[in-house]
């Protein structure tokens, strides 16, 4: 299996996607660390940042202009962490990260950022598939 497939079968991307521009898919992050957390990530196979195209670039500017009003729109959030780690996972990709300083009550629960201000735990909550389809339907309304 190619590194792409790996990718996204691993991070559900089909299955949480929330949006796609013409070069990157923003989908939500299979493990919330904090709620809406997600998966920003390239649409071709590409294991180094060097490699991005400067449409990939310019692409990134679009998507992420739809991303940080939408999940502001969603969770009225404090701050986004764009974390690019690569560490296990061979393919250029952020974890989109919204930060809370106090909880938030979202679908009939309480999110605490557990870590704010510090670096947002990276393995996060597994959730449900119908609590990650109903995150993902919040964010999708607000776009």
């Amino acid at each position: 299996m190619c590194i792409l497939n790996e990718f996204k079968e691993k991070f559900k991307v089909n299955e949480y996607k929330i949006y796609e521009s013409e070069h990157w898919i923003w989908s939500l992050r299979p493990h919330q660390a904090t709620i809406g957390a997600g998966i920003l990530s390239l649409k071709r196979e590409c294991p180094t940042f060097s490699e991005l195209k400067p449409e990939e670039y310019a692409d990134l500017n679009n998507i992420i202009k739809v991303i940080e009003p939408v999940l502001m729109k969603a969770f009225n959030y404090d701050v986004i962490n764009y974390l690019m780690l690569m560490m296990f996972d061979k393919h250029v990709h952020y974890h989109v990260f919204p930060r809370y300083e106090t909880p938030i009550e979202i679908l009939d629960k309480t999110w605490k950022d557990e870590n704010w201000p510090a670096i947002p735990p990276l393995m996060g909550e597994a959730l449900l598939n119908d609590e990650m389809v109903s995150i993902m339907e919040l964010i999708k309304s607000k776009i």
